[in-house]
């Protein structure tokens, strides 16, 4: 028996056979469906007071419960809808948002930086593990070493760092971009795993096949906004 059989089985009605044309392509229509709708339970409904016995009518209390009952339910359903596009509207990305970082300074994973306009340059280093000597250096886009910065001993963890703009030998050393290395060791000598974390402007924004947008970083490349760490 189909769930719809089932529905009127519930509801005291006997299924018959079509004796007309109309009615058949209706049931033909109906085919495949498994679930009701607003309009199905109106008509079961009146099929239903037409065929009810007149000696031994529907009970009253029974009918109001079988209402409340798709009210209910129709009630939920259209809720469900409601939040669920709700959610969708705010886990969106629409066109300006995505275009605001455009012109933004973001922090992320990378070994590309560039430095601030007054020739300064900053950045993060996060240690896999405790360390009893971190240095980072700095190069220029040749591979030559501009700058060394000793941080000394650090605990595992995110560590902040600054470059004043000057090389060893105290000359400018240039617009940039420049190039981060870390190097991190413990106690016994052994290499501290260490990510350099820098900061980038956002050139450009653009979205991919599937509607994301991607940031673009002069250096880095292109990321998505949830790579993003920190912006500035």
């Amino acid at each position: 028996m189909s769930s719809f059989d089932s529905t009127l089985a519930t509801l005291g009605i006997g299924r018959t056979t079509p004796s007309n044309a109309a009615t058949a392509s209706a049931n033909t229509a109906n085919l495949g469906r498994t679930e009701m709708d607003q309009s199905d339970f109106l008509t079961l409904m009146t099929a239903q007071l037409k065929n009810q016995d007149p000696f031994e009518p529907v009970d009253n209390s029974q009918m109001v419960a079988q209402m409340a009952q798709f009210s209910s339910l129709a009630g939920i359903s259209e809720m469900n809808s409601t939040l669920k596009a709700i959610s969708e509207r705010l886990g969106g990305t629409t066109t300006a948002d995505a275009l605001s970082w455009v012109g933004k300074t973001v922090l992320v994973e990378g070994d590309t930086a560039y430095p601030r306009t007054d020739g300064t340059m900053g950045g993060t280093i996060v240690l896999g593990a405790d360390a009893s000597d971190v240095t980072v250096t700095i190069e220029n886009g040749d591979g030559a070493i501009l700058k060394t910065v000793q941080l000394g001993a650090r605990s595992a963890g995110a560590i902040d760092f600054e470059w004043d703009g000057t090389t060893d030998s105290g000359d400018a050393p240039g617009a940039g971009p420049f190039r981060i290395r870390v190097g991190a060791m413990n106690a016994e000598g052994e290499t501290v795993e260490a990510t350099p974390l820098v900061w980038a402007p956002v050139t450009a924004v653009a979205f991919d096949a599937g509607g994301e947008p991607v940031l673009t970083l002069p250096g880095i490349g292109q990321i998505s906004p949830s790579a993003v760490l920190k912006a500035g």
